[in-house]
C-alpha cells in the first residue's frame, strides 16, 4: 500500500516555480557553454540541439539573461513558427537586438505571421521611420490594423485588444460560422464567437461549446447570449483587469461610442497587463522607474533610481535641519530624547507604509469605493492611532524599566523620559498614519499613481513630520514636568 506523509507534499506554485527557475538556470548554462565554443560551426551546432531541446518560450526568457549582442544567435536557429513565439515573449531589449540584426524583409516575414496586437507590442521599440518601412511592406489590411491599435496610448483599452476576432451576423447558421472559422486558422480567438448586426453593432456572443453541440442549421439569433460587460478603447488597464477578473470573462469585447464591436480583449492579454501592472506597481512602491524584470545596463538602471533618491536626500536635509533646530533645546530629558529619534522615526514610517499599502491595494482592486471611502479613512487612522497608543505606552514601560532594573542610569528621572518618548512615539506614529492614509487620495487626485505614495515620498516626509512632533511633544512634557 502506498505511504503519505506531510513532508512529501508539495505546494503546486512552489513546485512550478522551483521547475521553472531550475529549467531558467539549466538552460542558461547551456547557452553559455555553447558561446565558449572554439569555433562558429561548434557554436552554430550546439545552438540549433539547444532549439531543438527547448520551447521558444523558454529560450525567450533564458535569452533576456544573455549579452545583447548575441541574442539574434538564438533567434536565426529556431523555425519561422518559433520565432514568432519567441520575440511576442522575450523582452524588449532582445526584440531590438534582433530587428537590428535582420533586413526588412525578414522582419515583415515575422510581422506578417502575428495577430495585430502582438506585432504592434513587437514592433513598439522601433525608430518611426523603420516602423513605418515595415508597414509599407505589409498587406494594406494588415498594416490598416496595426496602425488601428499602435494610436491608442499604451495604458489604454484599444492597445490591449485584437482586431482580428470572429463576429458573424444574426441571420448566419452554425454550419457557415463552423465554415468561417475552418477557413481562417491564423485567427485564434475561439473562445467566443460574437454576434453584429447590420451596422456592426455588437449583439451578443455564442460560446465555442454552443457551436460545437447544437445543429448546422440553427441561426445564431436562435442561441446567442446577451453581452453583459464590455469597455470603449478609452478604458483604462485598471478597468479592463477588474471587470475581466471579477466576471471571470475569457474575451472582452471592446466597443466604440456607437456600440459597434471594434475589438476584443483576450484572457492572455489581461494576464499579461496584470504583470505589467504588478512591475510598475512594484518599482514605483521602490522609488524608481527601472523596470523590475529588465536587465539593464548599471548606467541605465542608476538614472532610473534616481530621482526619487533626490527626494530621500532633500528630505534627510530638511531633517538635519529640524534637529539643528532644537540645539538650544539641549540637556537634560532632551539629551536622552534623541536617542530615542531612529525608533520614532522607524515606528512611524513602517505604521504610515502599512496604512498606504492597505489603502493602494484596496484601490487597484475595487474594494473603495467613493461611498465607503471616509469608513475606510477613519478606521485606517483609528488603527493607527491605537497601535501607536499601545506601543507608545509598552516602550515608555520600557523606558522605565530599564532604571528599575538597574540597566541604564538616566540623570533625569526615568518615569519622565518614559513619559516623553511614549507620548512622543504615540504622536509620531499618528502622524505616520495620516500620512498614509491621506497621501494616496492626494496623489490621486493630482493624476499621479498613488503607488508611489508607498514609496521614498511617506518615507521622506514621514521623518521630518514625525521628528517635528516626537521633538515638540519632547519640550513641551520636559518643560511641563520639570519646571
Amino acid at each position: 500500500m502506498d505511504t503519505y506523509s506531510e513532508e512529501e507534499s508539495i505546494h503546486p506554485g512552489n513546485l512550478m516555480e522551483s521547475q521553472v527557475s531550475h529549467l531558467d538556470d539549466l538552460l542558461n548554462e547551456k547557452l553559455e557553454q555553447a558561446f565558449h565554443k572554439q569555433t562558429s560551426h561548434v557554436v552554430f551546432h550546439e545552438l540549433t540541439k539547444i532549439a531543438l531541446e527547448h520551447s521558444p518560450i523558454d529560450l525567450a526568457y533564458a535569452a533576456s539573461r544573455l549579452p545583447p549582442n548575441i541574442r539574434p544567435l538564438i533567434y536565426e536557429n529556431l523555425s519561422s513558427t518559433a520565432q514568432v513565439e519567441f520575440m511576442v515573449n522575450t523582452d524588449a531589449t532582445t526584440r531590438n537586438a534582433v530587428f537590428c540584426h535582420i533586413d526588412d524583409l525578414s522582419a515583415k516575414k515575422l510581422i506578417e505571421q502575428m495577430a495585430p496586437d502582438e506585432a504592434v507590442s513587437v514592433i513598439e521599440g522601433l525608430s518611426e521611420r523603420r516602423f513605418k518601412r515595415l508597414l509599407e511592406l505589409l498587406e494594406p489590411a494588415k498594416a490598416r490594423r496595426i496602425r488601428e491599435i499602435r494610436k491608442h496610448p499604451s495604458d489604454r483599452a484599444g492597445r490591449l485588444m485584437t482586431n482580428e476576432f470572429f463576429a458573424f451576423s444574426e441571420h448566419k447558421t452554425v454550419g457557415q460560422v463552423a465554415a468561417t472559422i475552418h477557413n481562417n486558422p491564423g485567427i485564434d480567438l475561439t473562445h467566443q464567437i460574437f454576434v453584429v448586426g447590420e451596422t456592426g453593432e455588437l449583439l451578443g456572443f455564442i460560446s465555442a461549446r454552443t457551436l460545437i453541440i447544437n445543429p448546422r442549421h440553427l441561426r445564431l439569433s436562435d442561441l446567442m447570449r446577451p453581452i453583459v460587460h464590455k469597455v470603449s478603447p478609452e478604458s483604462t488597464r485598471e478597468e479592463v483587469v477588474e471587470i475581466a477578473g471579477r466576471y471571470k470573462i475569457a474575451a472582452l469585447p471592446v466597443v466604440d461610442v456607437q456600440g459597434r464591436l471594434v475589438g476584443v480583449i483576450s484572457h492572455e492579454d489581461v494576464l499579461e497587463t496584470v504583470e505589467d501592472l504588478a512591475d510598475e506597481t512594484i518599482a514605483k512602491m521602490a522609488g524608481t522607474a527601472e523596470k523590475v524584470s529588465e536587465q539593464e545596463p548599471v548606467r541605465k538602471r542608476f538614472f532610473a533610481r534616481a530621482p526619487w533618491l533626490f527626494v530621500t536626500l532633500f528630505a534627510g536635509l530638511v531633517n538635519v535641519g529640524v534637529i539643528s533646530s532644537f540645539q538650544k533645546y539641549e540637556g537634560g530629558v532632551l539629551t536622552f530624547v534623541l536617542f530615542f529619534v531612529p525608533l520614532i522615526t522607524g515606528m512611524s514610517g513602517n505604521i504610515g507604509i502599512q496604512c498606504s499599502t492597505v489603502l493602494v491595494r484596496s484601490m487597484a482592486t475595487g474594494l473603495l469605493s467613493p461611498g465607503n471611502r471616509r469608513e475606510v479613512m477613519f478606521k485606517e487612522l483609528l488603527l493607527g492611532a491605537i497601535t501607536g497608543s499601545i506601543f507608545g505606552f509598552l516602550c515608555g514601560a520600557i523606558v522605565y524599566a530599564l532604571e528599575f532594573l538597574g540597566i541604564a542610569a538616566f540623570s533625569v528621572a526615568p518615569e519622565v523620559i518614559g513619559l516623553v518618548v511614549g507620548v512622543g512615539l504615540a504622536g509620531g506614529c499618528l502622524a505616520g498614519s495620516l500620512l498614509g492614509v491621506f497621501s494616496p487620495f492626494f496623489f490621486a487626485r493630482l493624476g499621479v499613481d498613488p503607488a508611489i505614495a508607498s514609496g521614498p515620498i511617506i518615507t521622506a516626509f514621514n521623518d521630518f513630520l514625525s521628528m517635528a512632533i516626537y521633538f515638540l511633544i519632547a519640550i513641551g512634557l520636559s518643560a511641563w514636568l520639570l519646571g
